[in-house]
């Protein structure tokens, strides 16, 4: 790879301190239906725009300052609306905001709060449908005043006039302002006007209320899914494009979207997880099965071989949980490509029958000192996806490959996990990477010619050793290996090396920091690959301290964080973005972990996870067309556990229930 890709010409430095992605104290609340996607910024500190809008095409990836409303000279000032009454004006002080998740007929909101004098104004910000590129801004003001008075509302978008208001007495004003996308022939831009209904419409209440809502009655757990579930179907546009890093990469990746269509669909949001996962097969799979990662195709020597199994896996989720098998029948040919491409002899070892090339799983590579060797996740990935290929070729009535799919994922878990020379397991815990002569790869080296900053833990003097890896986890959570065993034990134990390794504030790296070829810090999105793990392995307090750390990070209030929390070296890196990944993350460890919700195309099984503390748990949930409404209550005694489905009850296994799949809504009571 050439190591210009890891270069970027975004300079913070450069313009308005709102062309910055990281402002103290800053908080991005994301809204948008696909045709829109919209972020509003709350700052307290002072360091950029108290609150603003930031509105972006979603088709049209790009760093903070290319949003529609942001320009270099005044950044998103001109977003501001500012309140003229009693002869003074007045607009929103960074210490004076407050700032939370709201709704506006079911349809999320962001709900900011500030004050001047006597005056009161409530902005609402969101989308009021599905269909067209809109955004309204409902201003409310309230006056404390026994008079009445005339008040003047303007912000500064497109040269909009004023509206005149008039206050009563104690009593609300309300005005709303619609911005909408034009694209017409040229370059789109945003035309903002002041608008009288403000109500969002049908379809768009429909779509919101539909989503998988989860209750536990915690504050902070309740917040993290809520916020989860309000800002990742904003993160796709209509055709199912999206950033992998909003503001940061502007680039797509298979592993990215695979995951995201997984939460989709458990989210209960089928029609844009299809539409995923079809452009996916279609536009990102080559006719070989080579797939894309950072928006290009890679040289076998440095292709990520777990994104196949990853997108494998993602296809029989879609299915299990919406029974459409037209989607993978229709497209077999890349199905078949997809599992076939990491069988061929180009990455075979012959020794061990494992998977090597020169590519990790967070993509570096040669010039950061990776050498020629079998990576955990590329086996692990590409035998889930083996067996996930065998299951959508039973089912769908594909059997050519299968027997030849059964064998190769069969020798591959043989290789990963028995294998006396070359399994990737040392002192009883998994590792990241073996050499192809079978040694543990334990550190790496960066190349004299690397030109990566000289601040990174990479380029410091020596070896930088590569475990442990907060990847290794995968395997636990998705029990490809026994979450109650030894080995699972063992693996999630060596990630504790890596919690506060070289920070103070709490959550994982995504490996050892000192082969960090970034800045070292927690990342998010891994944290919660430990928590998933830990909810599997049924530790109780490693969920908690995970979720409670992440309830209280920057960018917590909002409920979107950066990709991880450190000092970003850009340029010549990309400033630091928002990862929807991570908004995916979190709905499938509230819902297939916590909640335990777990379809297939034969039944259902119930294994919900009740965190120590909690007394019970909520859920509305979808599969197929229809609805569950599950209550997860903590039994009285053991002798009480038991699952009541309708009108049947089936007696508690540790294993979870098994029932039909639901022919009808159904309430489901279990007591653990």
């Amino acid at each position: 790879m050439d190591m210009k890709e890891h270069i970027y010409a975004d300079d913070p430095k450069v313009g308005h301190p709102d062309v910055r992605t990281f402002l103290d104290g800053v908080d991005y609340f994301f809204i948008g239906n696909g045709l829109i996607q919209a972020a509003v910024q709350v700052c307290r500190s002072g360091e950029g725009t108290a609150l603003g809008l930031l509105i972006m095409n979603p088709d049209r990836f790009g760093p903070k300052r290319t949003a529609l409303t942001c320009y270099e000279a005044e950044g998103i000032t001109g977003t501001i609306v500012s309140v003229h009454v009693n002869g003074t004006d007045h607009a929103p002080l960074a210490t004076e905001l407050a700032a939370n998740w709201d709704e506006v007929d079911g349809v999320p909101a962001v709900c900011v709060t500030w004050h001047a004098d006597d005056i009161e104004v409530q902005e609402r910000f969101y989308c009021p449908g599905r269909s067209s590129p809109r955004l309204h801004r409902r201003i409310t003001v309230s006056s404390a005043s026994n008079a009445g008075s005339d008040v003047l509302l303007s912000t500064g978008n497109s040269g909009q006039d004023a509206r005149h208001l008039a206050l009563p007495a104690r009593g609300p004003a309300t005005a709303c302002v619609l911005y909408e996308i034009v694209r017409d022939d040229g370059e789109p831009f945003v035309l903002c006007r002041w608008k009288e209904d403000d109500r969002p419409s049908g379809y768009g209440t429909e779509f919101w209320t539909g989503l998988t809502r989860c209750e536990t009655g915690d504050p902070d757990l309740d917040h993290l899914y809520y916020t989860a579930r309000c800002q990742l179907p904003t993160a796709i546009d209509a055709v199912g494009r999206m950033d992998g890093s909003i503001w940061q990469y502007n680039l797509e990746w298979v592993r990215d979207q695979a995951h995201v269509t997984e939460a989709l669909v458990r989210l209960g949001d089928y029609d844009i997880a299809r539409t995923m996962l079809a452009r996916l097969l279609d536009d990102f799979v080559s006719e070989s099965g080579n797939v894309i990662d950072s928006g290009r195709h890679r040289d076998p020597i440095e292709v990520e071989l777990d994104q196949n199994g990853e997108l494998l896996t993602a296809l029989r989720t879609y299915v299990d949980w919406t029974g459409d098998l037209d989607l993978v029948r229709e497209r077999w040919g890349k199905v078949t490509a997809l599992a076939s491409f990491p069988l061929q002899e180009y990455f075979r070892h012959e020794e061990s029958g494992l998977l090597h090339n020169t590519r990790e799983y967070w993509e570096r590579h040669g010039g950061h000192g990776i050498l020629d060797g079998c990576e955990l996740m590329h086996q692990f990935f590409v035998a889930l996806g083996l067996e996930s290929a065998v299951y959508l070729s039973e089912k769908a009535g594909n059997t050519t490959d299968t027997e030849a799919w059964k064998t190769a994922a069969k020798g591959l878990r043989y290789a990963l996990l028995e294998d006396p020379t070359y399994r990737l397991i040392e002192n009883g815990h998994l590792i990241k990477r073996r050499g192809l002569d079978g040694v543990w790869q334990k550190t790496i080296t960066r190349p004299e010619e690397c030109v990566l900053p000289p601040e990174i833990p990479l380029m410091e003097s020596g070896p930088r050793r590569l475990d442990p890896d907060t990847s290794s986890v995968l395997p636990i959570a998705y029990a490809f290996i026994d979450p109650n065993g030894e080995l699972a034990s063992n693996t999630l134990a060596q990630m504790e090396e890596i919690w506060n390794q070289r920070w103070g504030e709490g959550g994982y790296g995504r490996y050892n920091a000192e082969s960090e070829a970034d800045s070292a810090g927690p990342w998010p999105f891994a944290s919660i690959f430990v928590a998933r793990a830990s909810a599997e392995a049924g530790n109780h307090d490693a969920v908690w301290r995970i979720l409670r750390w992440l309830a209280n990070a920057p960018g917590s209030n909002a409920g979107s964080w950066f990709e991880f929390f450190g000092n970003r070296l850009a340029p010549p890196y990309a400033q630091n973005g928002i990862i929807p990944w991570t908004w995916a993350e979190m709905i499938t460890l509230f819902v297939h972990h916590l909640v335990g919700v777990r379809p297939d195309l034969e039944g259902l099984t119930i294994r919900p996870f009740l965190l120590d503390g909690l007394d019970g748990m909520r859920a509305t949930v979808k599969v197929r067309e229809h609805e569950l409404s599950i209550d997860v209550r903590r039994a009285p005694s053991a002798a009480k556990r038991g699952t009541r489905v309708g009108t049947q009850f089936f007696y508690w296994r540790e294993q979870g229930v098994r029932v039909p799949l639901p022919e009808s809504d159904l309430d489901i009571t279990v007591l653990c």
